[in-house]
């Protein structure tokens, strides 16, 4: 599928569901990453919402490849199941998977990313955010060039890009268009025309979120959670993006 060029830069969105994938769409976004489970820091969608978002979607659809939450040492039944889901986007025509792992002491792991890189091909490999919880940032980028991936996501090892702004910027440089190094974090209209002015990125990645009550009417006080706010992308917002990366 095509990914909207945006005065020669593409904006990702971050869906944690069909109904932000259309809205990531319909705002103009240039590609959306699908995910679940936003709130934890995503982990791999259902087969139903990747395929309907699939179907749905004329936009690449990029889907992580996270089994849960937490860090990125995985069992090996963990990495079968990453395996099992890189087969099923590549079967129903995913444009990409975004994935990572790592090994105890914070490095990339060569061997088991080279197995999924290589399972993943043709389609797009992205190295995930794993990356900011490498030990050695400049070595990490090296060995997820020698992989084969195709981009790098990452917030520059701090909480936003903004605050990660600095090393975002030197991988760049570092990699010199060997591998598309993509922001992400805390990207929104207020700061994404100064991010990409500051670092020189071809890519940003946002979610370009609301948060909204539940609608339920009924509200069971005697039972706790299971009524939290509910997060989906904003067509709006996603439209306020683009605008300020026209006006770069």
């Amino acid at each position: 599928m095509t990914e909207k060029n945006i005065n020669s830069i593409f904006l990702e969105i971050c869906a944690n569901s069909v109904y932000s994938a259309k809205q990531a769409q319909t705002g103009g976004a240039s590609r959306v990453e699908l995910c679940q489970n936003l709130e934890n820091g995503g982990t791999t969608p259902s087969y139903g919402q990747i395929k309907l978002v699939r179907e749905a979607l004329d936009i690449a659809v990029h889907v992580l490849i996270r089994p849960r939450s937490g860090d990125f040492l995985y069992s090996e039944d963990e990495f079968a199941e990453i395996k099992e889901d890189i087969l099923y986007c590549k079967d129903i025509g995913c444009d990409g998977v975004v994935i990572g792992i790592l090994d105890q002491a914070g490095n990339v792991d060569k061997v088991r990313m080279q197995e999924l890189v290589d399972l993943a091909k043709p389609m797009c490999v992205v190295f995930h955010r794993a990356f900011d919880r490498c030990s050695n940032p400049q070595q990490s980028l090296e060995d997820i060039i020698e992989l084969g991936c195709d981009r790098l996501l990452t917030s520059g090892q701090k909480n936003s890009a903004w605050e990660g702004r600095a090393l975002i910027k030197s991988l760049i440089e570092q990699a010199n268009g060997r591998i598309e190094i993509m922001p992400g974090a805390g990207i929104d209209e207020s700061n994404v025309k100064a991010i990409i002015e500051h670092t020189g990125a071809k890519s940003v990645h946002s979610s370009a979120k609301v948060v909204e009550a539940s609608k339920m009417a009924f509200n069971q006080v005697d039972v706790k959670g299971m009524d939290e706010m509910v997060i989906h992308s904003s067509a709006e917002r996603v439209s306020e993006l683009v605008d300020k990366i026209k006006s770069l």
